[in-house]
């Protein structure tokens, strides 16, 4: 038999991965450009959600980059690498990840690509301003958003914030591709 070993495998996936990894986004430059103003509180939605991507972003580079040493014999393969390695084999997404990374049930092929959309969500976001909409289930913590979108609500019209609540009208004539 000619195919690949397991090891192999898994450290194909592991390159592939880390290869589709983004970097972590500089939280100082993107806190200079949007800084905290009590009038947009968008701007530390955008900080807060950068922060707890950069901790996946930054896990994974570490992890990705650890698991491909141990199975070339140049680092120990710890226990945690092990699970790491087991769940790149399955496609499962690796439970140091999932602990840090926003909640999905997606394997681990779709968890990546759905990263990746919302990583590129929030880096359209910082180089062209505040989006005209909101992809509501790319952000990390959700709740977050609609608490920055009732305080500014709150703020610009001078209620009280606990008077406010959303309702929300499902619309199925809008197309993806006409609000990006």
């Amino acid at each position: 038999c000619g195919g690949k070993s397991r090891e192999e495998q898994i450290d194909e996936i592991a390159k592939m991965i880390e290869s589709k990894t983004p970097a972590v986004i500089d939280l100082d430059e993107v806190s200079e450009a949007y800084p905290t103003e009590y009038t947009e509180s968008m701007n530390t939605v955008l900080t807060q959600e950068i922060t707890r991507y950069n901790a996946l972003l930054g896990l994974m580079a570490v992890m990705l980059r650890d698991v491909q040493k141990a199975l070339k014999g140049e680092v120990v393969m710890s226990e945690e690498l092990e699970v790491l390695a087991t769940s790149l084999f399955n496609n499962q997404v690796p439970a140091a990840f999932a602990k840090v990374g926003p909640l999905s049930l997606k394997p681990l092929s779709s968890w990546i690509s759905d990263l990746n959309d919302r990583i590129d969500f929030i880096n359209k976001w910082i180089d062209k301003g505040k989006p005209p909409a909101y992809w509501i289930s790319g952000f990390f913590f959700p709740q977050a958003f609609i608490t920055g979108c009732l305080q500014n609500y709150a703020r610009k019209y001078n209620i009280a914030i606990d008077r406010l609540s959303f309702e929300i009208k499902i619309i199925d004539d809008i197309k993806p591709q006409d609000i990006s």
